[in-house]
């Protein structure tokens, strides 16, 4: 369920109202893979395959969307289980990593054991054109509209996966965590790679567009990320390097450019 109810007193000089609100549901997730937890993420708890997908991919756990060859949810006493039972080679690497982390939904680099692991080996993307003013403008347009967690409880961020040439909203997600709305996007299209291959589309996000944003895109092969907030220094930089196109502080009537890879 990703909502709950809850008691709540409204409070004003004059008087105390008692009453019920809708409030975002966040519980514990855990990845456990093949048997062995791999990571505890605070997450919304819906569209998990999509996340477990998006997470394993973006951690470069696998490689594929078939090297996933089984997944069951199941509920603990203190949260979820997601089991993912990989194909042998994929459960091999990954126990080779002896990477084992706990995080919470605003956590990108928790459990790394040295400053080497932080930087990760990415693949530079194509060069493309700069996507348009008026492609970014009717993306955000509609963008709270298909947010219905947010307009429902607030407290929600959204990631969205975009048409290049018209802005069109093609596919969202949405989750207390803005890592975790991405990681779900990005499992989604997979998912849907046949209709929506990354090259068609650019990403919208409602976070700050930070470091591990940036890879997140780098690392599904989309060469846009579009942020409705700022943009830290190292996204700026890793964006750069890998030839991603980086928008921050974008909204109807303003944006701003801070990566601008396109075909010279």
């Amino acid at each position: 369920m990703n909502v709950q109810q809850v008691t709540k007193k409204t409070r004003t000089t004059t008087q105390t109202q008692v009453d019920t609100d809708w409030v975002i549901s966040e519980q514990a997730i855990a990845l456990v893979y093949n048997g062995i937890s791999h990571a505890v993420m605070m997450a919304t708890p819906d569209d998990l395959h999509d996340f477990a997908l998006g997470f394993s991919l973006n951690e470069g756990i696998i490689e594929r969307e078939t090297d996933l060859l089984d997944f069951e949810v199941k509920q603990q006493t203190n949260g979820l289980e997601l089991n993912i039972t990989l194909n042998s080679r994929q459960f091999s690497a990954l126990k080779n990593k002896r990477r084992s982390l706990a995080g919470n939904s605003g956590c990108g680099l928790c459990g790394v054991e040295s400053l080497e692991q932080t930087v990760k080996s990415r693949l530079c993307l194509p060069k493309s054109s700069l996507i348009t003013l008026s492609a970014c403008q009717h993306a955000i347009e509609q963008f709270i509209d298909k947010q219905v967690l947010r307009q429902k409880v607030g407290g929600v961020h959204g990631a969205a996966f975009c048409s290049t040439e018209t802005g069109e909203v093609l596919l969202i997600r949405e989750d207390v965590g803005r890592h975790n709305s991405l990681d779900k996007l990005i499992g989604a299209l997979v998912k849907n790679k046949q209709q929506l291959t990354p090259d068609k589309g650019f990403i919208l996000v409602s976070s700050r567009a930070s470091y591990e944003m940036v890879d997140k895109t780098i690392a599904a092969g989309i060469n846009h990320l579009v942020s409705m907030s700022a943009a830290t220094s190292k996204a700026i930089d890793w964006a750069e390097q890998h030839q991603l196109n980086l928008i921050a502080f974008a909204s109807s009537t303003r944006q701003v450019i801070y990566a601008d890879n396109t075909i010279s």
